[in-house]
């Protein structure tokens, strides 16, 4: 088959579908990538076949604006702004991508959750489609709390009128993407398409969650799988090269792609881990420069990169300081690592509250991470085995759960199975 496919520009979402990707084309199939052309740079299969679009629009070198909104979006105008950003790249691939998928011969599209476009064009284009769900999933559960929010699961009534209400202000929120949603659902025929989560596989959703690593959902749909981390093999990434003292506890920090360039926050880190006598690497994602590292060295650090063998860094750590960011959560719990998180944004806040719900970690708020709050958490996390120990468990589990094996295997069997889809007339544009 030729898979086609539909994700954000964000790092951790091309990485974790490229993998797929290249398992996919391990089996033969072909696969091909449709976004801005600043995409192509993050590419790094090259039997991946990627077919620009927006030059108009999202000409090359737009998206390190996008990247930096995203990052830090600031008070409520900039915070809507990045979500008319969002608003654009969905009615950008809407508007652009049938001509492409129509000239490639596209069988299926590979979509990932956070990208509405995906399901609208495979719904209105009449194609299968496989979503993805990179980031905590957006499957709405009225015992789930949206990703976005800080909480924990639902018990009783109560949390679940908490979710009910914060879901309506979310999409109030995201309103102008919704507005974008609605516009495409129209053009294409679709109806019930209102928001992101109605824009998902009825054929398979997968999640790079397990289920242990996850809030129990009232009503488990049975075309969502669990299929843990979307990663390659453990041998191809390298070995971690620092000199360390098997004496000390050795702690790994990073804030991730987008959010490592929080200098203030690292060095309160530094600081706490000087102070517990405590061995400190620090990867930056090469958000800071040369002098903000060596001030991070002088604060307490043991070393300070901008990229750092993270999953070699994490097997080796006792602990790791955090985002949140799933990508890096799911890593930690593969190699059996406690988690201190500072969630800052996106599913972040999500993430920490089933670190918490699951026991392999602790969080605190970036604002409240004092150097004393944070001594205090970490010195919990080193002393307390039981977080190890369910870390541990978790790491069996996603070790069990397949992957980008299961995940290819799960999307050809859907797709062979379908029934045959009527194809409606290929409409280019909305008037």
């Amino acid at each position: 088959m030729h898979f086609a496919f539909i994700a954000p520009p964000f790092t951790s979402h091309v990485r974790a579908l490229e993998v797929l990707g290249s398992v996919l084309l391990d089996r033969g199939h072909r696969v091909s990538w449709i976004d801005r052309a600043d995409t192509a740079r993050q590419l790094r299969d090259p039997r991946v076949d990627f077919h620009a679009v927006g030059a108009s629009t999202h000409p090359p070198g737009s998206v390190e604006a996008v990247v930096a909104r995203a990052a830090n979006p600031g008070g409520p105008m900039g915070l809507r702004r990045v979500i008319g950003d969002v608003a654009a790249a969905t009615d950008m691939l809407c508007t652009e991508a049938p001509a492409v998928l129509e000239r490639i011969g596209a069988d299926a599209i590979v979509a990932d959750q956070m990208e509405a476009a995906g399901g609208l064009l495979a719904d209105g284009l009449g194609l299968p489609f496989v979503s993805v769900a990179c980031a905590l999933p957006v499957n709405r559960d009225p015992r789930i709390p949206l990703p976005v929010m800080p909480w924990g699961y639902a018990a009783d009534a109560r949390g679940e009128r908490l979710n009910e209400g914060s879901s309506r202000v979310y999409d109030w929120l995201m309103e102008p993407h919704n507005a974008v949603i609605r516009r495409h659902a129209a053009h294409w025929g679709l109806r019930g398409r209102r928001t992101l989560a109605d824009c998902l596989s009825p054929l398979v959703q997968l999640s790079q969650t397990t289920a242990g690593f996850d809030f129990p959902r009232s009503a488990p749909e049975p075309h969502f799988h669990h299929v843990g981390p979307l990663r390659g093999a453990r041998t191809e990434e390298p070995a971690l090269d620092l000199p360390l003292d098997a004496a000390r506890p050795f702690v790994f920090a990073s804030l991730g792609t987008l959010q490592g360039g929080r200098f203030a926050l690292f060095q309160r880190i530094a600081r706490a881990c000087r102070a517990e006598g405590v061995q400190l690497l620090i990867a930056h994602c090469d958000r800071l420069d040369a002098a903000q590292a060596d001030a991070l060295l002088r604060c307490g650090a043991t070393a300070v990169t901008g990229f750092a063998p993270q999953r070699a860094a994490l097997e080796r750590a006792d602990a790791v300081v955090t985002h949140a960011g799933l990508n890096t959560a799911l890593d930690a719990l593969e190699a059996g690592t406690p988690q201190l998180a500072l969630p800052i944004a996106f599913d972040q806040p999500g993430v920490a509250a089933r670190i918490v719900h699951a026991g392999t970690g602790v969080k605190l708020l970036p604002p409240l991470a004092t150097v004393a709050a944070l001594r205090r958490a970490l010195r919990r996390l080193l002393d307390t085995p039981e977080f190890a120990r369910r870390s541990r468990a978790l790491g069996q589990e996603i070790a069990a759960a397949g992957g980008a094996e299961r995940a290819a295997d799960l999307a050809e069997a859907a797709l062979h199975a379908r029934p045959a889809m009527q194809a409606p007339p290929v409409r280019h544009a909305v008037g």
